[in-house]
């Protein structure tokens, strides 16, 4: 029997990481390392200014604010270099995810991700964890005009999917996200992680739902 939150549920949207993969604690560590090379210490505030934003974005805005030399693009593959080892090898699916996917597959429920990362990155994820055959459709921050906590990726991955944004549930661990998710029209579950622990009251009031992990959502 399906859980209640996905009652009148014709697709689900997946923030990625903190939502679908259990990665947001290495962003820290390779802002650290990227920044260090440029002999910037890291701001304590940096996350929660970047929180949201999409691959390009980010750049742009490590290149202006931290006067960084390289042009975006550098920038950018140099992020994808130093991420996708451990994408690879030490990031995994949050607790639950795979017979999530099952049992929503099983059920009809489309499936999609929306996510701030690379394309490159997700891309490789998804083929690493097999759930290229899962998803209908992946979009990332850069594919639409204004990213998170605008709606516009949201919006975009219902239009890909052919479902009403009020027959969509998304899934999302920081508040950005989460205001996306709603600023779409959309039911929003907000996902536990350790990352934004500090922000979870906030989540559970601004989300339809909270969940530490997606064990039986489906049974």
């Amino acid at each position: 029997m399906r859980h209640e939150m996905l009652e009148g549920i014709e697709a689900v949207i997946f923030d990625l990481d903190g939502s679908l993969v259990d990665s947001m604690w290495l962003w820290r560590a390779i802002d650290i390392e990227y920044l260090g090379r440029f002999g910037i210490p890291l701001p304590e505030d940096l996350q929660s200014k970047i929180e949201g934003m999409s691959f390009n974005e980010t750049a742009l805005y490590f290149k202006e604010h931290f006067a960084i030399p390289d042009p975006v693009e550098k920038i950018k593959d140099d992020w994808n270099r130093m991420a996708w080892d451990k994408y690879a090898n030490e990031v995994p699916l949050k607790p639950g995810i795979p017979e999530f996917l099952e049992g929503c597959v099983a059920n009809g429920i489309r499936l999609g991700i929306a996510t701030s990362n690379s394309r490159e990155l997700v891309e490789n994820i998804a083929l690493v964890h097999g759930l290229k055959d899962r998803f209908s459709c992946i979009m990332t921050g850069c594919d639409v005009e204004k990213g998170k906590p605008a709606p516009d990726i949201y919006l975009a991955v219902a239009r890909e999917l052919g479902v009403d944004p009020a027959k969509c549930l998304v899934f999302e661990d920081i508040i950005p996200g989460i205001r996306a998710g709603v600023s779409a029209g959309m039911r929003v579950c907000a996902v536990e992680d350790a990352y934004s622990v500090p922000q979870r009251e906030s989540k559970r009031e601004m989300a339809d739902y909270y969940i530490e992990d997606f064990y039986g959502l489906l049974s």
